[in-house]
């Protein structure tokens, strides 16, 4: 139980304001949200079975100690990704099935590669346990989704973005480092070297804010443009 809650509850992080999750809000605009979050099941029950076994195998090649270090700097590189934010780019118009197909092709493909499957094969490496972390991501990219159909679209209210992402990406960043912590040879853990760590991820945060300021306060090219 304790694995399936720690999957569910970091996938619930990682898909606000990702772009799965404006994925089903734009399909909810012109599907009803049950064929929306059904499409959505089907496509992360596969992609995330494909995920976890991945991640339960991945100890068959690599060392656990490594892999545990891995998961760890995983979650702060999640962390930057939530700052950093996603957009669309046609993944809502790409794909002619019905509506359930349209929902659930688009979706799978959209998830390949993204924070959210990558957060699934690091959690399946980490804790050994392929159906809990199976149904606990499962269950948090459906609750997160339709989180953000019911806010962002029926009751035609906007997701307070930036402190989501703030939140969620404290959460892995904060989880990044207590993994590293426990996970690292004690040589590595000396003073120096973690301020240097923080000093690199502070760095990297206000860089990455500064730049989404920056693309927030562009002005909006033309078609021409």
């Amino acid at each position: 139980m304790t694995i399936f809650i720690a999957a569910f509850l970091f996938v619930v992080l990682a898909e606000m304001g990702d772009k799965t999750q404006l994925l089903a809000m734009a399909f909810a605009t012109r599907y009803p949200a049950k064929t929306v979050l059904a499409g959505v099941l089907a496509a992360t029950l596969l992609n995330h079975l494909l995920a976890v076994v991945l991640g339960s195998f991945l100890t068959d090649f690599i060392p656990m100690s490594t892999i545990q270090i891995a998961a760890s700097l995983s979650f702060i590189f999640f962390g930057l990704w939530t700052l950093r934010g996603d957009e669309l780019e046609g993944e809502d118009k790409k794909y002619k099935f019905s509506p359930f197909w349209t929902v659930a092709v688009a979706f799978f493909f959209a998830e390949m590669g993204d924070k959210t499957q990558l957060a699934t094969v690091a959690l399946a490496a980490k804790y050994q346990s392929i159906l809990p972390i199976w149904m606990g991501t499962t269950a948090g990219m459906m609750v997160a989704d339709a989180f953000g159909i019911i806010v962002g679209v029926v009751l035609g209210k906007r997701i307070p973005e930036r402190f989501v992402k703030w939140f969620a990406a404290v959460i892995f960043i904060l989880f990044g480092f207590i993994g590293l912590y426990d996970s690292l040879p004690a040589r590595f853990l000396t003073l120096p070297a973690m301020a240097g760590a923080l000093l690199a991820v502070a760095a990297l945060i206000w860089l990455i804010v500064r730049w989404g300021d920056r693309r927030e306060a562009a002005p909006p090219q033309d078609a021409d443009g």
